[in-house]
């Protein structure tokens, strides 16, 4: 138990990190490109080949950091083909996250090689080592590894729903009333006239 609660400490102390280097990921992505646009139409700016190179690491740092972050949070793409309460719900739940976590280790053991293979590879406009963008992979393989250990040992631990209640994004799917239950309501003098005939 100690574990999990250590554990878990450490994963909301790197999503708060995780959280900041997005947006200025996020930050730097948008500067990039609209620095991009504005020198191709503007003289009076020098044009800066790296920008393309530097916004497509931004881009797809972002992509895996999130990844990562939505295993946390199962934000991920998810079909429910069963009910939530029901057991095979539930064993399709403790299945994804088990899925997850399978997919980590392969990101973490094949991300390695390909994280090296960066080292003998230049990019062309930025003259950064490509292990800059092609250890992404890696970084995301240990992440999704961390954050779906969390998600199983709490499982284990606490139970499926106390994990999900803990850490998953609340959707409209989970909440029992219907989203528009006021919403029908008449507004107006005409309409609530209507309404007492």
């Amino acid at each position: 138990m100690a574990f999990v609660t250590a554990l878990g400490r450490f994963n909301r102390a790197l999503e708060r990190v995780l959280n900041i280097v997005l947006l200025m990921l996020l930050a730097a992505f948008i500067a990039l490109i609209i620095y991009q646009i504005a020198s191709r139409n503007l003289d009076m700016l020098p044009a800066a080949y790296a920008t393309e190179e530097l916004s497509r690491f931004a881009f797809q740092w972002m992509i895996m950091l999130g990844t990562a972050l939505g295993v946390l949070h199962a934000d991920h793409f998810v079909l429910e083909a069963f009910a939530r309460k029901s057991a095979m719900g539930r064993f399709t739940r403790i299945l994804r996250d088990l899925a997850c976590l399978i997919v980590g280790v392969v990101f973490i053991v094949f991300g390695q090689a390909f994280a090296q293979s960066g080292f003998n590879r230049i990019a062309s406009a930025s003259q950064l080592p490509m292990v800059v963008t092609y250890s992404a992979f890696l970084v995301c393989g240990v992440l999704i590894v961390l954050f779906s250990l969390q998600r199983l040992l709490l499982s284990a631990t606490q139970g499926l729903n106390a994990m999900e209640n803990a850490l998953d994004t609340p959707s409209g799917i989970d909440i029992d009333e219907p989203a528009t239950a006021g919403a029908d309501l008449p507004t107006t003098a005409h309409a609530q006239k209507e309404t007492r005939q």
